[in-house]
C-alpha cells in the first residue's frame, strides 16, 4: 500500500501534515510546539515543562476531570513531553475516534491556566524534581549540559529547579503561553488511517481563529562547548557515575547519519566496542555512548557507571578504545552490521503510525522536509567508509566537559 503525504497551512500559520495509510489500524495525532528549555529566560527555567502539565488541567469547555475522562474513553494512548526545543502533545486512537481526538487536542491547546490549578501543579513539579534528584546519576546529565553550554539556554534544566519553580507565577506562565503557543510556532502531525480533508475542516473550525504575532528569534547555540571538569557530591552510593560531553553534528546536518553509525559501533548498549571491553568483561555496569541533536548544534555523550576503585582504569580503557577507533576507523564488518541494525530498527519502528507521526513531525518542524521511510533507509545505506572517516575526523569523539559523582563522606 502506497503512503500519501499531504500538507495544509491555516491562514494564521498553523501547519497540518499527514502521512496517510488507508491500511493502518490506528490513527495518530500530535501537536508539536516549538517551545522548550532553550526558549526560556533565566527566571523562566522549567516553565515549558510546567506549562505542559497545566495544559491537561482544563479549558473553557472542559475541566481537568473531563480531559482525563475523555482520554480514557478514547481507549488509545495519550501523553506529552517537553525537551530542550519542543513540547509535544499526542494521542493514538482507532480511526473512528478521529473527530473526538482532534476536538480534544485542539481544545487543550487553549488551556484555562487557572490560578488554583497552578498552585496545585507547582507542588507536583517540585515532587518530580526531587524524585529525579534522588535517582542515579543524581542530576549529573543536567549539570554536564549546564557546563557545556555555559550561559546558553540549551543548558537550562527542562524540569527547572526548586528555586525557579518556587518563584514562578501564573502571570509569567500566561505571558509565556501567548509568546510561544502562537499558531505560527505550532504543527499538527497526523499519521495512519486518517481522513485528511476532515482533519483540515475540523482544525480550521477549531483553531482558525487562534491569534498570531511576531515570534522572538532563538539565540544561536555554540557548536563547541566549554571545558570543565567537576565532581558532584551525592548521597551514599556504591557506584561512581561519569558523564562526558563533546561536540556532534546538529539535526540539520547530513553528517548526523554517519555520526549515529559511528556512535553505535563505539557505544551501543549491546554489541559495541565499549560493550565488549567493559560490560561483557564485568568491569562496568554501564559504558555507553550516544548523540543528542538540536536544531543548530549537537552533543556526544559517554556514560560510565562502575565501582569507585575502577573508574580510572575504565576511563583509560574508554579513551584507548576511542583512540584506536579514530586512528583506524571502523571495519567493513562493523559498517555492514551497523547499517543492518539501524535499518531494521527503522523498519520495525515505522510499522506503528504513532512512530511515523513523531518522525514526520520532527523532520517537518526541525528541517521543513517530509522524509519517507525509504528516504531514511537510503541515507543510512548510502553512508560509506569515506563518509565515516571524514565525519570521524571532524568529530573525533573528544570530550570537553566531565561530571563525576563523588559519594559524600559521613560527618564524624
Amino acid at each position: 500500500m502506497t503512503l500519501e503525504f499531504k500538507q495544509h497551512t491555516l491562514a494564521n500559520g498553523l501547519q497540518i501534515i499527514a502521512e496517510i495509510n488507508p491500511a493502518g489500524y490506528t490513527a495518530a495525532f500530535g501537536f508539536f510546539v516549538r517551545s522548550g528549555a532553550r526558549d526560556e529566560q533565566p527566571e523562566e527555567l522549567g516553565l515549558s515543562h510546567f506549562l505542559e502539565h497545566m495544559v491537561f488541567k482544563g479549558t473553557a469547555r472542559r475541566t481537568a476531570a473531563d480531559v482525563n475522562r475523555e482520554l480514557d474513553e478514547l481507549g488509545g494512548q495519550a501523553n506529552a513531553y517537553t525537551s530542550e526545543e519542543q513540547t509535544v502533545y499526542y494521542t493514538t486512537v482507532l480511526p473512528k475516534y478521529q473527530d473526538r481526538a482532534i476536538d480534544l487536542l485542539c481544545d487543550i491547546m487553549r488551556p484555562a491556566l487557572r490560578d488554583d490549578d497552578f498552585q496545585t501543579e507547582r507542588q507536583v513539579i517540585l515532587e518530580e524534581i526531587a524524585k529525579y534528584d534522588d535517582q542515579p546519576p543524581f542530576g549529573a546529565f543536567e549539570r554536564s549540559m549546564e557546563l557545556y553550554f555555559g550561559g546558553h539556554p540549551l543548558g537550562g534544566r527542562v524540569l527547572g529547579t526548586p528555586e525557579s519553580i518556587g518563584e514562578m507565577t501564573s502571570t509569567a506562565m500566561r505571558k509565556y503561553f501567548e509568546r510561544r503557543y502562537d499558531p505560527q510556532n505550532m504543527l499538527l502531525s497526523v499519521a495512519g488511517c486518517v481522513d485528511f480533508d476532515a482533519v483540515v475542516r475540523q482544525v480550521e473550525a477549531l483553531a482558525g481563529d487562534w491569534p498570531s504575532a511576531d515570534l522572538p528569534p532563538r539565540i544561536a547555540a555554540p557548536t563547541v562547548g566549554g571545558e570543565a571538569k567537576v565532581e558532584l557530591e551525592v548521597p551514599d552510593s556504591s557506584q561512581t557515575y561519569v558523564i562526558r560531553v563533546g561536540a556532534a553534528p546538529a539535526i540539520s546536518s547530513d553528517d548526523r547519519f554517519a555520526m549515529r553509525m559511528l556512535v553505535s559501533m563505539m557505544g551501543e548498549e549491546g554489541g559495541s566496542r565499549l560493550f565488549w571491553d567493559l560490560i561483557d568483561t564485568g568491569r562496568a555496569d554501564v559504558a555507553t555512548m550516544w548523540t543528542q541533536e538540536f536544531q543548530d548544534t549537537g552533543l556526544l555523550f559517554t556514560y560510565l557507571s562502575c565501582a569507585p576503585d575502577d573508574v580510572e582504569s575504565n576511563l583509560a580503557l574508554v579513551d584507548g578504545a576511542i583512540e584506536v577507533f579514530v586512528k583506524n576507523g571502523p571495519t567493513s564488518e562493523e559498517i555492514q552490521q551497523t547499517q543492518n541494525r539501524m535499518c531494521a530498527g527503522l523498519i520495525l519502528s515505522s510499522e506503528r503510525p504513532s512512530n511515523r507521526m513523531f518522525s514526520i513531525g520532527n523532520a517537518w518542524q526541525m528541517r521543513g522536509v517530509y522524509e519517507t521511510l525509504d528516504d531514511q533507509l537510503k541515507r543510512y545505506r548510502g553512508v560509506g567508509e569515506a563518509d565515516l572517516q571524514r565525519v570521524l575526523a571532524e568529530y573525533p569523539m573528544r570530550f570537553t566537559t566531565e561530571v563525576r559523582t563523588v559519594t559524600k563522606t559521613p560527618a564524624e
